[in-house]
């Protein structure tokens, strides 16, 4: 009798707390699906970890800005040897940042600029949304001050501040551009930058700062992790700097946590059953397959940056956007589109008068080499061209040729000639303040073809 009792008790035992559990985790091809869900929403915010931690954590790395909180400013276009980010622009010298807003929100202040100086501080969160805009098209040519402040931040806006901005996440980062006219500018663009100025709001006004937030740990970047099951402790950890979740993700949430993905907790592979991580794998590779199969049709940007109003919780467009050109700016900022080149056969872009790139700061083209997407190194030191580059000629009639090749394509038409690689290449085109008609896509690029 007392061992029957003994089992009644172990089987009633574990009919009470065993049929929850087993009824919460999913079948192996309900993990696949998940797996897939979650790694298309994880995947912009791996490649912008990578960037980051590099720039604010890495001390050791050459991309290293000096920690959380602080500008480092490139006051010098883009080379090939830079290659912080893919698809660097070679318009405007880049000023970053990266803010911990745990302990206080930080305080943004800008100068006044002439009316002929371009220069935007884009404003990025872990999930690489654009949630605020600083700069002469957002808010203007003159001197101001603004607040950046966390998700969980309470409070009224302080005196002097112009306007507050919000992020769904803790850290967040900033890709300031201002543009150079040539490097005989670059002492002016210098001494513009040097007037960007940050600082936690409690020394902007004068106050004693609160207790520092704690000390964060941040995982190695590794892409075999990244491309595996492994990609559940990159995802969890960001989850962690972005609570509470927006309210549309609220679902979303709890089927990531159904494989084991949580904000802030760590993930130990060696505790899941091989079979779960077999279809969390299976899930990862259909997940990459989806974002090239959507990369490798996609060759403008319309629809693919910008804040999460705008993106419209479209994560498979967020990630390919991450894959083409990490951090590109909002559509009513900068318009972005191209081409896929061979400089082995010499190509021209005609524009005519009338569709010349409509933009109402500058427009540009710039030549990147693949896979890599890094600018291509060429004898005459020519990474982009537009309308400010100097000795532009423009026909007669006011139409204007791009001319793209390896190989120069003859003393007269050096002055429009962007140098190519002798192979497969990434020619991007970018218009600045771009006009109604680029962004609704009534104004397109004209074909790329074959020189005569």
């Amino acid at each position: 009798m007392r061992v029957s009792f003994r089992f009644a008790f172990i089987l009633n035992f574990l009919a009470f707390f065993a049929p929850t559990a087993w009824a919460q985790a999913p079948a192996s091809n309900q993990v696949r699906a998940i797996a897939k869900e979650a790694y298309i929403y994880a995947y912009p915010i791996m490649e912008g970890y990578q960037t980051w931690r590099k720039q604010a954590v890495d001390d050791k790395a050459p991309e290293y800005v000096g920690g959380f909180n602080k500008f480092r400013h490139y006051s010098e276009p883009f080379t090939p040897d830079n290659k912080d980010i893919v698809t660097p622009n070679n318009d405007t010298p880049y000023s970053w940042a990266w803010l911990d807003l745990r302990a206080e929100p930080m305080v943004v202040s800008v100068p006044a600029v002439p009316k002929d100086r371009y220069y935007v501080m884009q404003w990025i969160d872990l999930f690489t949304q654009n949630f605020a805009y600083i700069g002469v098209r957002s808010t203007g040519f003159g001197a101001g001050s603004y607040m950046i402040v966390g998700p969980k931040w309470k409070g009224e806006k302080p005196k002097g501040i112009r306007q507050i901005f919000r992020a769904e996440t803790e850290i967040v980062g900033t890709l300031t551009r201002t543009s150079m006219s040539g490097p005989e500018d670059a002492a002016n663009v210098k001494a513009l930058q040097a007037q960007y100025k940050l600082e936690p709001l409690s020394a902007f006004l004068g106050r004693q700062a609160p207790p520092p937030a704690p000390a964060l740990t941040f995982p190695p970047y590794e892409v075999a992790k990244a491309r595996s099951h492994d990609f559940i402790g990159y995802l969890s950890f960001a989850l962690g700097l972005a609570e509470p979740p927006d309210p549309s993700e609220v679902a979303l949430r709890k089927r990531f946590a159904s494989i084991g993905i949580e904000p802030g907790k760590p993930w130990d592979a060696s505790k899941v059953a091989p079979e779960t991580l077999a279809a969390i794998d299976a899930g990862v590779k259909d997940g990459q397959a989806a974002i090239d199969a959507l990369a490798a049709k996609t060759f403008d940007t319309n629809g693919l940056f910008g804040s999460r109003a705008q993106l419209k919780n479209n994560y498979l467009k967020r990630a390919v956007a991450a894959m083409k050109g990490l951090y590109g700016n909002s559509i009513e900022e900068a318009w972005y589109g191209g081409y896929l080149c061979d400089g082995s056969k010499p190509s021209v872009v005609h524009f005519s008068k009338a569709a010349l790139p409509p933009g109402r700061f500058f427009w540009s083209m710039t030549m990147y080499t693949l896979p890599d997407r890094l600018l291509y190194a060429n004898a005459i030191n020519r990474y982009a061209i537009g309308d400010r580059t100097k000795g532009l000629r423009y026909e007669k009639d006011g139409s204007l040729n791009i001319y793209v090749s390896n190989a120069s394509p003859g003393p007269d038409k050096e002055s429009n000639w962007l140098p190519a690689p002798a192979a497969r290449c990434s020619l991007v085109a970018r218009v600045y303040g771009p006009s109604k008609a680029a962004m609704t896509g009534k104004w397109k690029l004209p074909a790329l073809k074959p020189m005569q």
